[in-house]
Formats: structure tokens, C-alpha cells, sequence
């Protein structure tokens, strides 16, 4: 059995590389060094001497909410051109198991909590990240169509907020978890007395190891098979002021943390219902403390080899 994994070298398409790589499984990567995923005709040249059994989408244009904010055209219009890209591929080579990666942004900015798979489209969605969202609720419709045109047992997976090695840590275009890490230890090694976070800290958020999801991602392959998105997360969420305090913790800083108000919390409370996927037998096996503990210890060594984005 050979999977192709795009987006390899991301937070995601890493950790997957990892997991089947340890279970024996002959994986092929796809990063811009292999193919062009933005290009067509590269990608479906591609695919037709790739012998893939299986691909897993885990490439995409991802950053928090100010990259969000200030990217929409590229946030739509490249991801749509990447997923559109790798499935047409996968079609004409004839993939008959494809994994689609989605993100929990999907669901309306004021969704009933826990969220259900089938609360999709039933309310306006969050405006700071609307753009990145919208394609990926294309992209689970044009799996859908897939499947109903072509009869492929193609599924989607929405994650849920995903950290672990290999994050982006890049202040300007990061997610709240890595971008707290860093902010931390550089406050610590710059003996500040505090460090100001943007928004109020009282907004919701549930967080899940990537090697987690690839866990996750193995067991859907086996076991599910449905035109339904399924959710995939822990089911627990926290405040991002005590998120912060934890990391603020674990780093080691023990300055005041101050709230700028003035900027956007995002959406209130996001987490997801897992209920699905557990009806699988799957249930995340790292703890947050443990996660982000292991996420600062490789944010450390790999940052003075200056191989960490940032």
C-alpha cells in the first residue's frame, strides 16, 4: 500500500509521515520542492506515476487571525486551487480512498456548543477567518460529489485547533498555541517583566496533538466511510487565559500577563462533538500539558539549529 501525504513538511502532513512511516507504510510525501500543488497540470503529471492507493490532504495556506484578516484572497483562492488540484489528480489516476482535511472554522461563529457535524451551514460563519472556511466547506462539498458521481470512498475530517512539532511559530502567521510558546520563552530569555496578548483571554478553545490526529486519521481509513464530515478532536476546551497561564508555566516566565482588549477574540467558544469518531474506538492519547511540554522542549532544540519557522 502506498499513501501520498500532501503537505509533509507542515504541522499536519509531518506528523502523518511519522505515524505510517512507524507503522510500515510506504508513504510518498508532496511538498513545493516535489510538486507545485497550485500548478494543474504538475500535480495531475504527477499522480499519474505516483502508484497512490491513498492520498491525505493536509496541505494548505494556514495562519491565526491576523494572517486571516489580511490574506482572504489567498486564504480562498489558494486553497481551493490545491484541494481542486489533488483531487482531480487523484481522480484520473484513479484513488479510490482520498482523506480530506478540513479545520473546525468551518462551523457558524455562534454554533450551539459542543458542536455537531450537522450544525455545517445553519448560521453565519466567523468574518476574521470566513475566507479560509468557505474553502473548506468547498472542499467537503466537491468530495461529496466525488463520491456520488464516481462512487470513490472518499471521507473529510475536520480537526480540531492542531499543535505539535513542525508549528509554524512566525508571530505574523501563526495560531494562538505556537505563537503563545514563543512569545513566552522570548519574554523569558529577554528578562521582560510581561507580555500583552491580544484579545480579552476569556474566548474558548479546544486543542488536539497532531500525532493525535494521525492516530485518528489511521482508524478513519479503516473504519469509516460516509458522506459525512466527521469531527475529530477531544471534546474539552479551555480559556485561552488559562491556556496562556499554562504555557506561561511550562516556559518557565513568570512575568504578568496583560490583556489588549482593543483586538479581536475571535469566535467565543469553539468545541467540537466528538462523538462520531469515538464510536470508532478512537480516543486522544497526550494530555495538553504533556503536548505542549514536548511542543516547547522541540520549539527549544530546533530553534537553535534554526530549523524552526520563525
Amino acid at each position: 500500500m502506498t499513501i501520498v501525504i500532501a503537505g509533509s513538511t507542515g504541522l499536519v502532513g509531518s506528523a502523518m509521515v511519522r505515524h505510517f512511516e512507524n507503522k510500515g507504510v510506504q508513504t510518498v510525501g508532496i511538498n513545493r520542492s516535489v510538486v507545485d500543488l497550485l500548478d494543474r497540470k504538475a500535480t495531475i503529471d504527477f499522480f499519474s506515476t505516483a502508484k497512490a492507493e491513498i492520498v491525505i490532504d493536509a496541505a494548505a495556506i494556514v495562519g491565526g487571525i491576523n494572517a486571516n484578516s489580511k490574506y482572504p484572497v489567498e486564504f480562498l483562492n489558494d486553497n481551493l486551487r490545491i484541494q481542486t488540484n489533488l483531487m482531480e489528480a487523484s481522480h484520473k489516476s484513479g484513488v479510490n480512498r482520498f482523506v480530506f482535511l478540513g479545520s473546525s472554522c468551518i462551523y457558524p461563529r455562534d454554533s450551539a456548543q459542543p458542536i455537531k457535524e450537522e450544525y455545517l451551514m445553519t448560521g453565519p460563519l466567523e468574518k476574521t477567518n470566513s475566507a479560509y472556511a468557505i474553502a473548506k466547506i468547498a472542499g467537503i462539498e466537491l468530495v461529496n460529489s466525488y463520491r456520488k458521481e464516481f462512487g470513490y470512498k472518499w471521507i473529510s475530517l475536520m480537526p480540531t485547533n492542531l499543535y505539535g512539532p513542525q508549528d509554524n511559530f512566525d508571530l505574523k502567521s501563526s495560531h494562538v498555541l505556537p505563537a503563545l510558546i514563543r512569545r513566552f520563552i522570548d519574554a523569558k530569555n529577554e528578562n521582560k517583566s510581561s507580555v500583552t496578548l491580544w484579545g480579552s483571554g476569556s474566548a474558548r478553545r479546544e486543542f488536539l496533538h497532531v500525532d493525535d490526529l494521525a492516530s485518528a486519521v489511521e482508524i478513519s481509513l479503516e473504519s469509516y466511510d460516509s458522506e459525512l464530515h466527521m469531527n475529530i478532536g477531544t471534546g474539552e476546551d479551555l480559556t485561552i487565559e488559562e491556556l496562556s497561564s499554562l504555557i506561561s508555566e511550562l516556559t518557565g516566565f513568570d512575568g504578568e500577563i496583560l490583556w489588549d482588549t482593543s483586538k479581536a477574540d475571535g469566535t467565543p467558544r469553539k468545541v467540537l462533538d466528538v462523538t462520531r469518531v469515538q464510536k470508532l474506538g478512537w480516543t486522544p492519547k497526550i494530555s495538553l500539558r504533556d503536548g505542549i511540554q514536548s511542543t516547547i522542549d522541540w520549539y527549544k532544540e530546533n530553534s537553535e539549529k534554526g530549523l524552526v519557522r520563525k
